[in-house]
């Protein structure tokens, strides 16, 4: 009983060191936690998706804010969306970022994490953690993490991959989608690339 009271209590405090964690530190940590596990596992790297997926869902997806990621996504016509048709897209976004990440980790090819030099006033509420992938023969890439403050700690809202943002990267395509199709036109759309990538990746 002492055991399972002390581990309890290990896990909470353990969270509530994470929740208090500064941007960039969560970044690092998580970040290293990732490609360490994918450094050690030849299945994700012979392109084994599914480990990739439940990997990105273990590590990666509790730090990110997709509700916020869709909606800025979605832009001006996330307002057109009902409650539900808002909780649809943000399920089908989540799933086609995820699928989309792990297809990224499965081509991981001894890349390099650079982090650059963090700034942040007391009381910000909104950061961003800049990082650099090095791979050998290849230009580094910029990555660029947004986050902002919640109760539950800091959460991504964006990734800017060498200057292009992931968020407003889709926003054109959405919105087409939607003058077409309306709003359950564009879940659809959305519903469809995550069941070719699924087929492409083998499940």
């Amino acid at each position: 009983m002492i055991r399972k009271i002390a581990a309890t209590l290990l896990a909470v405090l353990s969270f509530s060191v994470f929740a208090q964690e500064t941007p960039d530190v969560l970044v690092h940590r998580v970040t290293e936690e990732v490609l360490e596990i994918v450094r050690k596992d030849k299945e994700i790297q012979n392109g084994n998706t599914q480990k990739a997926i439940e990997l990105v869902d273990a590590k990666v997806l509790p730090h990110f804010n997709f509700a916020r990621m869709t909606a800025l996504a979605v832009g001006k016509d996330w307002r057109k969306a009902s409650p539900q048709q808002q909780q649809q897209l943000t399920q089908e976004f989540k799933t086609l970022l995820v699928r989309t990440y792990s297809n990224a980790l499965t081509g991981y090819k001894n890349q390099k994490m650079v982090f650059k030099p963090f700034k942040m006033n007391p009381g910000d509420s909104d950061a961003l953690v800049r990082t650099e992938v090095v791979q050998p023969g290849s230009k580094p890439v910029q990555i660029d993490y947004s986050l902002e403050k919640q109760d539950a700690g800091w959460k991504v809202y964006d990734v800017v991959v060498a200057g292009i943002s992931l968020v407003t990267n889709y926003r054109d395509q959405f919105g087409q989608e939607v003058r077409n199709g309306g709003i359950d036109g564009l879940i659809g759309a959305i519903a469809g690339k995550n069941k070719s990538l699924a087929a492409q990746q083998g499940k």
